[in-house]
């Protein structure tokens, strides 16, 4: 039996899509009250689950399929040329791993990004309580990976480890040095990173080629996208 296979399930009531405009969205959660730990949601990662604070959740949406589950296998990849910029123009930041708690510091820059970057979206105007529900959960390794230049913070990436592959949470930095691209450097540390660690995986959420907010991680090549339960290869996945 998978380690997955005694969760029980359950399905959301149609909203509206945050990606597709006009769109409605359907969730698949796990029970919350059910047996959840690194090992299971590394499987449940396998069949295109998510993680936000406890809850692991798989958008099930009866109508469409544009939201893709998206991977990296780290052994493959090769940074293009505008990926090699940004990770020269940022070899003077400083890369601190911390484990997953509440930190003021995170939390003044968290607010600052999502009320920059999701005005009016939902996200905005968090709480501490938001915050901390957001970012950690009971059951999982999760690391909270900050970029500094000297003393100031300018991004913290936050990073589930799982048996087998690095899990790319969200990610929030100082809008000020947007021209730093780092939420690209964010993915780019979480790669090299699981290589240096022997891991296969970096997961990088859902990919929606018709949305703006998700286009940018089929830049990571090569990628790899879950369609009807099978892992293709980003090309396969377009041309389907």
């Amino acid at each position: 039996m998978s380690l997955h296979e005694s969760l029980i399930f359950f399905a959301t009531a149609p909203d509206s899509c945050p990606y597709m405009k006009g769109g409605k969205m359907v969730s698949l959660f796990a029970d919350p009250g059910g047996p959840m730990n690194a090992a299971v949601y590394g499987e449940l990662l396998h069949h295109g689950f998510r993680r936000s604070g406890n809850h692991v959740y798989r958008h099930q949406c009866p109508q469409c399929r544009a939201c893709i589950p998206y991977r990296i296998p780290v052994s493959r990849f090769k940074p293009d040329r505008s990926q090699r910029r940004t990770a020269t123009l940022n070899r003077d930041l400083a890369v601190r791993i911390r484990e997953a708690s509440y930190d003021p510091e995170h939390f003044a820059l968290y607010a600052t990004y999502v009320n920059h970057r999701h005005k009016g979206g939902g996200m905005d105007n968090p709480t501490e309580e938001s915050y901390r529900g957001f970012v950690t959960s009971q059951w999982c390794c999760t690391w909270l990976v900050e970029f500094r230049d000297g003393d100031r913070l300018l991004g913290v990436a936050v990073i589930d480890r799982v048996p087998d592959a690095l899990s790319a949470v969200y990610t929030f930095f100082d809008p000020e040095f947007h021209h730093r691209g780092l939420g690209t450097l964010a993915v780019l540390w979480q790669i090299q990173r699981a290589r240096e660690e022997g891991l296969s995986f970096v997961y990088l959420g859902y990919w929606n080629a018709r949305s703006p907010k998700m286009a940018y991680k089929h830049r990571f090549q090569p990628g790899e996208g879950l369609v009807n339960g099978i892992w293709r290869s980003v090309g396969q996945v377009v041309s389907r």
